[in-house]
């Protein structure tokens, strides 16, 4: 098997946005889309559209904030690596929503009288689903973890919190 070379450009990038090499990519075809003259930068309103075209959400309001801290000699044109900064705040924000959306149905399933907690039991058997190559000392490890008041119950907030680390 061929190892993957990894463009320095793009590692750098990932090390410092905390994006993928894959999100990266897409980032930079896009920007190569609209850096027409060639000139290695694009615009506030170009990387909007790059955004909005990959299925990014970010508010005007909020978009030109990041884009103001930025853009810090007020040029408004913007690198590649300016750009994924930017892009990297929206991309990673909706990745963390759709995750507590996901937690939230998962949630709900074992919340099974809508009471807004998980009772230890129902938990252990959370657990066991997603890892069954747990022992059950593991999952009593976990469990005094999470349960730290020792309630028997895990809210929401609490759960949350542990799957996402």
């Amino acid at each position: 098997m061929a190892d993957k070379h990894i463009d320095p450009e793009i590692a750098l990038i990932s090390e410092t946005t905390g994006l993928e090499a894959d999100q990266i990519e897409t980032l930079i075809k896009g920007f190569e889309g609209f850096d027409k003259e060639g000139t290695d930068t694009i615009s506030e309103t170009s990387m909007q559209m790059i955004l909005k075209s990959m299925g990014v959400k970010s508010e005007k309001e909020d978009f030109q904030n990041a884009a103001t801290v930025v853009d810090e000699a007020g040029t408004g044109q913007f690198s590649l690596p300016q750009f994924c900064s930017i892009a990297a705040t929206f991309m990673i924000e909706d990745d963390d929503e759709r995750m507590k959306e996901e937690l939230k149905e998962a949630f709900k399933i074992y919340d099974k009288e809508g009471n807004g907690f998980i009772t230890i039991e129902g938990f252990k058997d959370l657990i066991s689903e997603i890892d069954p190559s747990l022992s059950s000392q593991d999952i009593d490890g976990i469990i005094n973890e999470v349960d730290e008041d020792g309630t028997g119950i895990l809210d929401f907030e609490n759960f949350q919190e542990m799957m996402m680390g």
